[in-house]
């Protein structure tokens, strides 16, 4: 039953693809159905308009499950903020506006039960830094895509015999030396940029690689994806995040800071 639930301050999901060759709507929906949460964040990438401009659309039941799902936590009373990413980047003219079901903003600050400020967005603004161009990133894009279909394609046996999720293409990144560099500049451009800006860290995608992990007193929580890692961020009622994967384990935890008032801080409005 839905009371039996524990209530979640904020959960933060990205990277979903819907519409994509590659997303794992069923599993998202039932994640969403398996959790309550005062504000759920919704950091870029959506609906994948670019895949759906560019390829077929895949839109089935598991897909209108999860717009189901996301309706039905507006309804349990969760505030839901749209924070748009690179691949429905189209929805950005619009943010600003605050619609009957939610929120669209171009980035936003989430400020934690124990004070910390953290900047939420999709994470395509570090491209500039991160990305070298040329062949070679096209030539990965295109491996990339590949990998991604061998990774559905041996889910699917691994399904059949009742074996659990496993990540091809997350395995084969953690093997590549240039995957690895890649990552560790996209993380510094990140805490970088909240320390200039005077925050306390940043939620983010983007990168299809979900962490949890704090770098010289800041906070650095991607997300993760709903194509490979299949995760999501939760913040509890004390403040602490939690990395979870789509069947509720913790993957990787922050606690929270010590506070100099024992009130529970309110959630506050979406900057």
């Amino acid at each position: 039953m839905s009371a039996m639930k524990p209530m979640r301050r904020a959960v933060f999901v990205s990277d979903i693809h819907l519409g994509s060759k590659h997303c794992h709507a069923a599993e998202l929906a039932e994640f969403l159905g398996s959790v309550r949460c005062q504000r759920l964040y919704l950091v870029g990438d959506i609906v994948d308009l670019w895949w759906m401009a560019q390829r077929r659309a895949r839109w089935g039941a598991a897909q209108q499950r999860v717009i189901e799902a996301l309706h039905a936590q507006h309804r349990a009373g969760a505030e839901l903020i749209y924070v748009p990413g690179n691949h429905d980047r189209a929805v950005r003219r619009f943010c600003g506006l605050v619609l009957p079901a939610m929120q669209l903003r171009r980035r936003t600050i989430h400020t934690t039960a124990d004070g910390r400020r953290l900047l939420v967005t999709h994470g395509d603004d570090y491209d500039a830094i991160t990305h070298f161009g040329g062949l070679q990133e096209k030539f990965g894009d295109w491996l990339y895509y590949r990998i991604l279909t061998g990774n559905q394609v041996l889910n699917h046996v691994r399904r059949r015999l009742g074996r659990r999720y496993w990540s091809l293409s997350e395995f084969l990144k953690r093997q590549s030396g240039a995957a690895e560099r890649y990552i560790e500049r996209f993380v510094q451009a990140g805490l970088d940029d909240v320390r200039r800006r005077g925050l306390d860290g940043i939620v983010c995608g983007h990168i299809h690689r979900a962490a949890l992990l704090q770098r010289d007193g800041l906070v650095y929580a991607n997300d993760g994806d709903w194509v490979e890692s299949l995760t999501a961020l939760v913040e509890e009622s004390d403040g602490s995040l939690r990395l979870l994967s789509h069947r509720g384990e913790v993957l990787a935890e922050v606690l929270p800071r010590l506070r100099l008032v024992a009130d529970e801080a309110p959630l506050p409005r979406a900057a």
